[in-house]
């Protein structure tokens, strides 16, 4: 009697099996026809964790009747969703009381911000808005216009300005590195060769640190005494060592600006 009853539940168990891999394997295939297959199993197991976590928060079904019932649905609100396999629109459920946020928006917020630094470094390295456009266009993203890039950049400017101007009265730097190098810069639309004046400073640690890169007309003597006057400003004290070659600008502007220099 037990082993017929095990044998039933057994049977049982295995059919429910056979059923739900049919139904796995036909959900499979409708993914598989659609254009984009990966995208849209993405679309569809979000749509499954809303409407899962909306079940647990309320503790009921949709249109259940359960007196432990916490909350009703109240319909659903678009929404889109910029993710690393493309954009997808998603119609995210509504509560009465209390609201409701996916907890993959979390998630969302963090791969967005990745976003937003792999599009800025893009543009460091002379990537242009437009080529950024169509390179996320082409990977399925499209809330990357040249506008939004950008919107995007603009946070790299507060980035430099922070650089640039920084304090350097709570360091010493004992010996300093100073140098040009040629570059070429886009002014007024017109690509132009300019002196890009790098000084670096070394500390009582032997720790090297950037102090200064700015971009001059030219490599003279106003141009490094401008540059020495802005560190100078910014609290770097006199050094003991500056280390450079024999250009006759930067000499006199030494001297000028950091007497008893070696």
């Amino acid at each position: 009697m037990i082993c017929d009853e095990t044998n039933n539940y057994k049977g049982e168990l295995s059919m429910a099996q056979k059923q739900s891999n049919t139904n796995l394997s036909t959900l499979l295939f409708s993914f598989m026809n659609q254009s984009d297959p990966m995208l849209s199993m993405l679309e569809w197991l979000c749509k499954q964790m809303m409407e899962a976590e909306v079940t647990s928060k309320l503790n009921a079904n949709k249109s259940e009747r359960s007196d432990e019932r916490s909350g009703y649905r109240s319909g659903y609100r678009p929404r889109r969703l910029d993710t690393r396999l493309g954009t997808m629109y998603l119609m995210v459920p509504k509560v009465r009381q209390g609201g409701y946020i996916p907890f993959f928006v979390n998630a969302y917020k963090r791969s967005e911000a990745a976003l937003v630094q792999v599009v800025q470094e893009a543009y460091v390295n002379g990537v242009s808005t437009r080529k950024i456009e169509r390179l996320a266009k082409q990977l399925g993203i499209e809330g990357v216009s040249r506008s939004q890039v950008s919107e995007m950049t603009k946070g790299l400017n507060e980035q430099v300005d922070h650089f640039r101007n920084r304090a350097l009265s709570l360091h010493h730097y004992p010996i300093l590195w100073t140098d040009a190098l040629y570059e070429d810069v886009r002014i007024d639309g017109h690509v132009v060769s300019e002196a890009i004046i790098v000084v670096c400073g070394v500390d009582e640690y032997g720790k090297r640190d950037v102090l200064a890169v700015e971009p001059m007309a030219e490599e003279s003597l106003e141009s490094y005494k401008s540059v020495f006057y802005r560190l100078k400003g910014r609290g770097l004290p006199t050094p003991k060592l500056i280390i450079s070659d024999a250009n006759k600008g930067l000499v006199s502007a030494v001297k000028h600006c950091f007497p008893g220099a070696s």
